[in-house]
């Protein structure tokens, strides 16, 4: 199998579907699919999340033979989730560092390593609950270091304007998997026994890491080496506190999934008090995966006809009003249709959030990022399913979601007067204006870099607040420290001052430049009078006692 173009050009492109002014006819949802790098990865994806729902059946399923006690059976999804919020940036960042292809494949081994353990310990009668709580955490690690590994991948494989398309179809994956994977399981634990369903899980991975293989990626070493792990952790939160973009789609993201994740909480209670039991509970998340696939095809015309805002404001209304219809709904018959719709909004949600974190991201922290997104949305989901329970325990079902579906449009109303708009996207071409320093020995310890402007004293003002856009912009490069001095016997003589880890680190922030730093750069020149460049100094900080 041949390995994907490691430049696109596509990457300068903005994204598709910027509103209805474009004329040109939205592209076919299954595009991505023609690249065989990524029917390989989807192929991928849609057999690992069969597993992993397999897997959650099969642990579930397993705990109530094991014990009576609703703690312990609560217990499976707690170890299981767990990983996401302990390892989530570290898995990131090992991401970024490493290459992904052998990463990706690694975490696929862990997990068919740990089903295979599940499966031992199950078939030869010596799973204990506290047991399986371990295995089911250890299954759950190789869970929280996948997911980031596979978001970064796929933004590499596919061009910027197919980037929708290839989360869309991931979404379908994702959605095909709810389905299939409690179905295989159930029908597996039924005619031979829970232990097979980890077996399969087994074998399966194992199938997904051999494809992997199969894969010629080139992996093109950084001049300056690998950056260190907790350096590369540092810039990773440095770089999602900088960007404001970034901060408010977590913000939207977490508030998007605490309101609304009391659906999910609450529906095994909403299908017994519509008198379906666990049939009518099976139904009903159908219908929700159902819904997901559906929009998962319409969203190339969809992302055609509004704006990515536009979309996102239409789905979180959807998603509040099948909220409150599934709190009155009379039966099964009309809840059923309400969930295709919830699933709808769910997707065309998650897929508008998930979009545009992805372009609000270079490359270089793209697995970062992502990791972060998805612990906002886990946390925000477990939160919410927290709260909104216990509103249904003080009041009823039917009150909380209730009030869920009021909250959430009020949330909806509160960040669009607060929060940037999320169709407006920073150019993250990587630009190479600037040539790095050299050196003729790379010098022990932190670098201290000085820019000195000259600038007319009556344009302070509006100096300082460009310089404050600098500030973040060095800072989500990786520097250290950031400070702007001036000259008190100068009134016009600022000096920008910027303090990177070491020599290596201050070298990696060159690479790091994009088209929008690079603009920035010139906005900052034009207030320096000198017909010459900026004096820029550079500095070593020693210690003298040693």
């Amino acid at each position: 199998m041949s390995a994907p173009p490691s430049d696109h050009s596509a990457a300068a492109e903005s994204a598709e579907g910027s509103g209805a002014t474009n004329a040109a006819q939205p592209p076919s949802p299954f595009a991505p699919l023609k690249n065989p790098v990524f029917r390989m990865l989807w192929l991928t994806w849609l057999t690992a999340n069969v597993c992993m729902w397999m897997n959650d059946v099969a642990a579930a399923w397993l705990m109530t033979s094991l014990t009576s006690e609703p703690i312990w059976v609560a217990l499976v999804q707690t170890a299981a989730t767990i990983p996401v919020f302990l390892l989530g940036l570290p898995s990131g960042a090992l991401a970024d560092i490493l290459d992904r292809r052998r990463y990706f494949m690694v975490t696929q081994l862990w997990l068919a390593a740990s089903a295979g353990a599940l499966w031992a310990a199950a078939h030869f009668g010596m799973i204990t609950a506290p047991l399986l709580l371990v295995l089911t955490f250890i299954n759950g690690v190789g869970l929280a270091m996948r997911w980031p590994v596979f978001a970064a991948i796929i933004a590499e494989v596919v061009p910027r304007t197919q980037l929708p398309q290839a989360l869309g179809l991931n979404a379908v994956a994702m959605n095909t998997s709810r389905i299939l994977g409690p179905l295989i399981a159930g029908s597996l634990i039924a005619s031979i026994g829970t232990a097979w369903v980890f077996a399969l899980n087994a074998v399966l991975s194992m199938a997904a890491a051999l494809i992997i293989l199969r894969w010629r990626r080139v992996q093109r070493p950084h001049p300056l080496g690998r950056e260190p792990f907790l350096s590369a952790i540092r810039v990773g939160l440095q770089f999602v506190q900088q960007s404001s973009h970034l901060r408010a789609l977590l913000i939207r993201v977490f508030l998007i999934f605490f309101h609304f994740t009391g659906l999910l909480a609450l529906l095994p209670l909403l299908a017994q008090g519509l008198g379906g039991g666990a049939g009518g509970f099976t139904v009903l998340l159908a219908c929700m995966g159902l819904g997901a696939i559906a929009v998962a095809i319409l969203l190339p015309r969809l992302r055609h006809a509004l704006s990515a805002s536009q979309l996102l404001v239409t789905g979180i209304l959807v998603q509040a009003g099948v909220t409150a219809a599934m709190a009155v709904a009379p039966n099964l018959w009309v809840a059923a249709p309400i969930m295709f719709l919830a699933g709808m909004a769910w997707l065309a949600n998650a897929n508008s959030l998930s979009v545009s974190a992805q372009m609000a991201l270079p490359d270089w922290v793209r697995a970062r990022g992502m990791s972060v997104f998805q612990m906002a949305i886990m946390s925000g989901s477990a939160l919410g399913a927290a709260v909104w329970g216990q509103v249904a325990t003080v009041t009823s079902v039917a009150t909380s979601l209730l009030i869920a579906a009021a909250s959430g449009v009020l949330a909806l109303l509160l960040t669009r007067r607060r929060l940037p708009d999320i169709s407006i996207e920073e150019d993250l071409t990587p630009s190479h204006t600037l040539r790095p320093p050299v050196a003729r020995a790379p010098p022990p310890g932190r670098v201290m870099v000085h820019i000195e402007y000259l600038i007319d004293p009556r344009q302070s003002e509006p100096f300082r607040a460009l310089m404050e856009e600098s500030r973040r912009s060095r800072l989500r490069q990786g520097a250290l420290e950031w400070a702007l001095l001036h000259d008190i016997g100068e009134p016009g003589r600022f000096v920008e001052q910027v303090v990177d880890e070491s020599w290596t680190e201050h070298l990696r922030r060159f690479d790091r430049i994009t088209a929008t730093d690079a603009a920035l750069r010139e906005r900052k020149r034009a207030f320096h009078l000198p017909d010459e460049a900026p004096a820029v100094t550079r500095f070593v900080i020693e210690d003298p006692r040693h």
